[in-house]
């Protein structure tokens, strides 16, 4: 075995971006990677850790002891904490990190991420991201992974399940029963079937809703910025308002976006019949929980079932206040739409085996703020990884060191964004460390690493 120091920069991406010579400041941390000697062999991982020792991953909020296992049985040193970090503790403790896995609490701001000057890459252990400073991620050259898989049919579940409770009123029966009281009524309640479900977003889930709804005898209705391929007999509407003022029960199934922020607010509850039903397990600043309670409190809305809020408790011994509690027939739950012990273990498996894929090869195929690449594994070659500024001029400069240094490229693979540019280049083994060397000193470089 030989060892490769490779320099690795982090760019102020709060400077601005300049063609060459610019005021960037940067931070150097010394890379090492073992390289085995022998030819035409493909590393395993345990061979791709660092000189010093194994990668260090540090995961956050209870993450399934699937993504635990899977990394602690590739030799990373693995650091699990059961709940979320405050800022100041989080910066600390992410300090020495090279992975970091989180779910829906743990905010990476900046700050946080401008901490850890040996972070690699980033797991979020859920299908939402907006707890990441994307940004400030892609500037540093740290792609950030997520679930967009697998906790589909525990969230669809959830919801066809509750719009059966909400026409049976089936949460203020509990309630009234485990209080004492005997309250036998059908008034208000009804069977789903033949009523119309109008989905709000048509992404993994709301299809998934969809072909669950339907089975129960639901008319289905969709509506999407997108087009997009009806599952079954579910239909599409051209309108937000259309889709609201047709349906018996309304469910959200959108991501945070500056486009969904409060879209569901006075005006659009208005667009729904007198009677009818809101559901949200999207995200919680989708819906203007003010508007959503004075509809249900005036009998404008039936009912309504809520797993997500603008702000939520930061730990389970922690208070939760909303103007919907104590309303009738609104089912309030704490953010579980995701959580099943069959949706937590394949979350578990599909983001750290995301990580593992692009530590291993470079892959960054799935990533949410990064250019996507995957390149099969190469053997008798060394894999150099490049981010870089996406300005006019870098894979001619790269290009030339490779020629200048009498390299053979045996595969080369770039794609960019508006703001960076990903580039994944197999190379002659005996030039691999003064190639690397070389593009880490452009002025462009914000991170280049050799993986084997």
């Amino acid at each position: 075995m030989r060892t490769l120091s490779v320099t690795v920069n982090s760019m102020d991406f709060g400077a601005p971006s300049e063609p060459s010579g610019g005021a960037h400041t940067c931070r150097r941390a010394s890379v090492l990677c073992a390289v085995p000697t022998m030819t035409d062999y493909t590393p395993t991982l345990s061979e791709l850790h660092r000189a010093d020792g194994p990668l260090r991953v540090l995961l956050l909020e209870n993450i399934h002891h699937s993504a635990v296992d899977l990394l602690k049985n590739e030799g990373f040193d693995v650091d699990a904490v059961s709940g979320a970090l405050k800022e100041d503790e989080l910066c600390a403790r992410i300090a020495s990190a090279h992975l970091v896995g989180i779910r829906s609490k743990t905010q990476l701001t900046q700050r946080v991420l401008s901490a850890a000057p040996g972070l690699l890459g980033v797991g979020c252990f859920c299908i939402g991201t907006n707890q990441v400073d994307l940004k400030a991620a892609n500037a540093l050259g740290v792609p950030v992974f997520n679930a967009p898989f697998s906790n589909t049919r525990s969230v669809a579940e959830l919801i066809v399940a509750e719009v059966v409770a909400l026409a049976r009123q089936l949460g203020d029966r509990s309630r009234e029963v485990h209080a004492g009281q005997w309250r036998k009524v059908s008034q208000g309640c009804f069977e789903v079937r033949g009523k119309t479900l109008g989905i709000v977003g048509y992404g993994h889930i709301g299809s998934q809703v969809g072909v669950l709804a339907e089975a129960l005898g639901l008319r289905v209705l969709f509506f999407d910025v997108a087009t997009k391929l009806p599952m079954g007999n579910n239909h599409a509407v051209t309108s937000l308002e259309e889709l609201m003022s047709k349906s018996d029960f309304v469910t959200l199934h959108v991501p945070a976006t500056p486009q969904t922020h409060e879209m569901i607010g006075e005006r659009e509850i208005a667009y729904m019949r007198k009677g009818t039903y809101l559901l949200n397990a999207s995200r919680g600043t989708v819906v203007v929980i003010p508007a959503l309670a004075q509809a249900l409190a005036s009998g404008q809305l039936a009912g309504a079932a809520v797993d997500v809020y603008p702000e939520e408790p930061e730990s389970n011994s922690d208070g939760f206040v909303s103007a919907l509690r104590g309303l009738s027939n609104v089912i309030l739950t704490p953010h579980i739409g995701g959580s099943t012990v069959e949706a937590q273990a394949s979350i578990g498996v599909e983001v750290g085996s995301s990580l593992l894929k692009y530590v291993r090869n470079g892959a960054t195929t799935g990533a949410v703020n990064f250019p996507q690449i995957e390149m099969p594994p190469s053997s008798g070659t060394h894999r150099v990884l490049n981010v870089h500024r996406n300005v006019p001029g870098v894979l001619r400069d790269i290009n030339n060191i490779v020629s200048e240094l009498g390299a053979n490229i045996a595969s080369q693979v770039l794609s960019t964004d508006a703001a960076i540019g990903y580039l994944v280049m197999d190379i002659e083994k005996d030039v691999a460390q003064s190639v690397a060397q070389a593009i880490a000193a452009l002025t462009t470089d914000i991170r280049t690493r050799v993986l084997y």
